[in-house]
């Protein structure tokens, strides 16, 4: 159904739950009509989690290759780029704290302001060379200046080119931002969340859910301020969401407690 469609099927839903609801129900399904599972957080990782236990000389480089707009770039409060406290950095110490005897490169190759037509035009000459075993895509914030349609061309294009090298992705919802009213499920930023969740069963890849950790996090008290360093930007507390969010799909064979990182 296009988007159009949605919208008149939702606008006549009044209560905010049941809309949100609806709206995961209709873009949830495949052309098909059913729901592909999206990758397991056990599973989908666990080659690559088993060399990265190897010790010398039976392992070797690991490569992480983070791509998107600004947040994985490392802006904070415009101009200000604070690398050592964004998610890809974070990502890095925390993976090395899990695995002491792996040699891992986090490898950032984002863009500030960046959406994803953008990031998929250099998707082979940026991000394709550094050879990853795994790719993470991070680009919703900016792309609701080009809307669905268009985003949805471009991220399925970097995950078609990602899988034909046998290179495993894991696709980041937005995080948050304070100009969206995360209730209402027309919002553009939960929009594209809600198809970055439906791409992530379509093509059976991993998926990072930074903007359910954000409401979370809301839903538990806290305030959207406590997570942001701007508008549009987190700050190290929103990084820390994502980064726990992400290391969830780099499990240990003892399923090793998360790793807690002191700033």
């Amino acid at each position: 159904m296009p988007m159009k469609g949605y919208r008149s099927l939702l606008h006549m839903i009044q209560l905010p739950d049941v809309r949100i609801l609806a709206l995961s129900l209709l873009m949830g399904l495949g052309a098909t009509g059913a729901e592909v599972p999206i990758a397991d957080k056990g599973t989908y990782l666990s080659d690559l989690g088993q060399l990265m236990q190897a010790e010398w000389p039976q392992n070797r480089t690991i490569n992480i290759v983070c791509h998107g707009h600004s947040v994985p770039a490392g802006y904070f409060k415009t101009p200000v780029v604070d690398t050592f406290n964004a998610y890809p950095h974070l990502l890095h110490q925390a993976l090395k704290a899990r695995f002491p005897h792996a040699v891992i490169n986090v490898i950032v190759t984002s863009i500030g302001g960046e959406n994803s037509e953008r990031g998929a035009q250099r998707f082979k000459t940026d991000v394709l060379p550094h050879r990853p075993d795994v790719i993470t895509i991070d680009y919703a914030l900016n792309d609701r200046r080009i809307g669905l349609e268009r985003s949805r061309a471009s991220w399925e294009a970097m995950i078609a080119a990602a899988q034909e090298r046998d290179i495993k992705v894991i696709l980041l919802t937005p995080t948050g931002d304070l100009s969206s009213n995360l209730d209402d499920p027309l919002d553009p930023l939960n929009q594209h969340a809600q198809q970055i969740r439906t791409l992530a069963k379509t093509h059976g890849v991993g998926l990072v859910d930074s903007l359910a950790a954000f409401k979370d996090y809301i839903r538990n008290g806290g305030k959207m301020n406590d997570l942001m360093s701007q508008r549009n930007h987190p700050n190290r507390k929103g990084h820390d969401l994502v980064v726990e969010q992400l290391l969830a799909w780099f499990p240990t064979e003892t399923e090793a407690a998360p790793v807690i990182l002191e700033r």
